[in-house]
């Protein structure tokens, strides 16, 4: 399998990627192929660095999950009991918004332009000079001065009184009735788990997930991770993006490896068979248990491979019942992706822009491989146990 995806790798249009492959029981396969950094002619490997986007929103549901173990907060109470600021849908004033409501977007609360342009923050200016060719049209680069805490952003965003609040934040459904993905609902769901359990979402997510997995090389920014190791992501196989990172990081900022994503995945594995470490059966079945029906949606997707036919607690479900999450960000494309009666899970990111005409045909190219040696591991995993 190394073999063959060496190969894929030195045709395909992204720079570099990462893949992993687990059964119930472990890690069956992880590695990285291609080229993590052009300038330094650095190899990808299972040991490098990446954001993986909206992949990081089912930590999310995790921690909301594991503190309502500890007894901080319940799914079902309103957002406004835990932040220091009020929020509510202008049209509807009396219902309250609450914690389901966020991990399942169903709040109503929508990302606005705002979010959308004040929510990537450069790792300093020198990198933008530095990568003066870049055409960075489609996307707004802040300055490192810019930079807020994920509360101050989400009060600005979401609060009446706040700077950039306009009602267009929220859409015109009553919360709790409508699937529409939100970003900016996903980073509530983490600042209320800040204000319940009395510390800071990464500090939390690092206690209770990161540091029981052993996924020592993760954090949830550039000052937690050895940066070394870090795969800048590219607009096309020759030119860089900037270093950013999110100021709302819960929704889309996690950065990891391919190795430590083996580990999550498996462990998202174990929980939905029930043998799961980080959360209780009962806390694991909630996760995975699929929230909405079909009044909850407007435009259905019915793909298999869709994050969005239904919700869990953060995680997604096709239309087969089949489950997981994907995430796009400048440069980048992450997936993880689970098959519930194959007993199969697996992570796959690129480090570049997706190119629709050329990266789905290699991205099939590498599924087909995975699938392929996932029979002939899992085989041999069984028969060594």
């Amino acid at each position: 399998m190394t073999e063959k995806l060496t190969q894929i790798s030195k045709t395909t249009s992204f720079n570099g990627f990462g893949v992993a492959l687990v059964n119930d029981k472990e890690v069956l396969y992880q590695n990285g192929f291609g080229v993590s950094n052009i300038r330094e002619n650095a190899r990808y490997t299972e040991s490098t660095v990446q954001n993986i986007a909206s992949v990081s929103k089912t930590v999310i549901g995790l921690a909301i999950l594991k503190a309502q173990e500890l007894g901080h907060l319940n799914l079902d109470e309103p957002v406004n009991k835990y932040i220091p600021f009020n929020v509510f849908n202008p049209e509807y004033p009396e219902v309250p918004i609450t914690i389901r409501h966020l991990v399942t977007h169903t709040s109503s609360i929508v990302d606005t332009e705002e979010y959308l342009t004040r929510n990537l923050i450069l790792k300093d200016t020198l990198n933008l000079v530095q990568n003066l060719s870049i055409d960075i049209s489609p996307t707004r680069f802040n300055p490192p001065s810019t930079k807020i805490s994920l509360e101050d952003f989400l009060k600005n965003l979401l609060d009446a009184g706040g700077e950039w609040y306009t009602e267009e934040v929220f859409s015109t459904k009553k919360p709790g009735s409508t699937f529409e993905y939100s970003n900016v609902g996903a980073s509530l769901a983490a600042l209320v788990l800040e204000k319940a359990v009395g510390t800071t979402y990464d500090e939390f997510t690092t206690q209770y997930i990161l540091r029981p997995l052993k996924m020592n090389s993760s954090g949830w920014s550039f000052d937690a991770i050895e940066f070394s190791n870090y795969s800048p992501t590219y607009q096309d196989k020759q030119t860089p993006y900037p270093y950013y990172s999110l100021v709302g990081y819960p929704d889309g900022g996690l950065l990891t490896t391919s190795s430590d994503m083996g580990k999550f995945i498996l462990e998202l594995m174990k929980g939905y068979y029930g043998n799961g470490t980080l959360l209780s059966e009962q806390s694991y079945k909630e996760y995975f248990t699929p929230q909405l029906t079909a009044e909850n949606f407007i435009n259905r997707s019915a793909s298999e491979y869709s994050d969005e036919y239904n919700m869990g607690i953060t995680m997604g479900f096709g239309s087969t019942g089949n489950f997981g999450h994907t995430g796009g960000d400048p440069g980048m494309s992450s997936v993880i992706w689970f098959f519930k009666e194959k007993r199969m899970g697996r992570y796959f990111i690129v480090n570049t822009d997706w190119d629709t005409k050329s990266s789905g045909k290699d991205q099939k190219a590498i599924y087909d491989l995975l699938d392929e040696y996932f029979i002939k591991l899992d085989s041999l995993s069984k028969s060594t146990k």
